[in-house]
C-alpha cells in the first residue's frame, strides 16, 4: 500500500505539493550544542562529511554538485546555508534510488536541532530497518564532530550486526 502524504517536496524546486503519493520515510532528530553554522558545514563540505559519516566522501558537497561516497552517489539539490540540505540519490542501492536525504536545521534553547529525513522509500523492507538505525548512529557522530571536533564516520562507526 503506498503511502499519500498531505505535504510533499517536489524535489526540482523545493516547493511542496497537497496531493502527490509517495513512499515511505526514515524520520530522526537530534539537537547539536552549535550553531547552525557550523552543522550546515560538516553538511556541505568533503571534509566535514568524512569526519562524521565516512571517510570515502569526495566530490563537491555544495548545491548542484554530487559527492561520492563509494557505496552510493548524492546529487546536492538543496545547500540552503543554516537551513537546510537536500541530497538526492542518483546511484547505489536499488532501494536507495531516487530516495532524498534532507536535514532541516533550527536553532532554539541554545542547540541546533536537526530534523533528519531520508525520504520516498518505495516500500519498507529490512534495508530500510537497517538504515534507521545507522542514520541514528550517524546523526550522533554528526553531533560529536561538530561538538568535540571528532565523530565515529565509516569504517569506524558503530556496528549494529555482526559483520557490519
Amino acid at each position: 500500500m503506498e503511502a499519500t502524504a498531505k505535504i510533499l517536496t517536489n524535489s526540482s524546486n523545493g516547493t511542496r505539493s497537497a496531493t502527490a503519493p509517495r513512499g515511505y520515510d526514515i524520520l530522526h532528530r537530534v539537537g547539536v550544542g552549535a550553531a547552525p553554522a557550523e552543522v550546515f558545514a560538516a553538511l556541505t563540505t568533503i571534509p566535514g562529511l568524512q569526519a562524521w559519516w565516512t571517510h570515502t566522501a569526495s566530490g563537491n558537497a555544495s548545491q548542484g554538485g554530487k559527492v561520492d561516497f563509494k557505496f552510493c552517489e548524492m546529487e546536492v539539490v538543496v545547500a540552503d546555508p543554516g537551513k537546510r540540505v537536500v541530497w538526492r540519490c542518483t546511484r547505489g542501492p536499488s532501494e536507495w534510488l531516487g530516495t532524498e536525504v534532507t536535514f532541516e536545521l533550527e536553532f532554539k534553547r541554545e542547540q541546533t536541532f536537526v530534523a533528519f529525513s531520508h525520504a520516498n522509500w518505495k516500500e519498507p523492507c529490512e534495508m530500510m530497518s537497517h538504515c534507521s538505525t545507522k542514520w541514528g548512529v550517524f546523526l550522533l557522530s554528526l553531533r560529536d564532530y561538530v561538538e568535540a571536533g571528532k565523530g565515529n564516520p565509516a569504517p569506524h562507526d558503530v556496528k549494529i550486526h555482526v559483520g557490519d
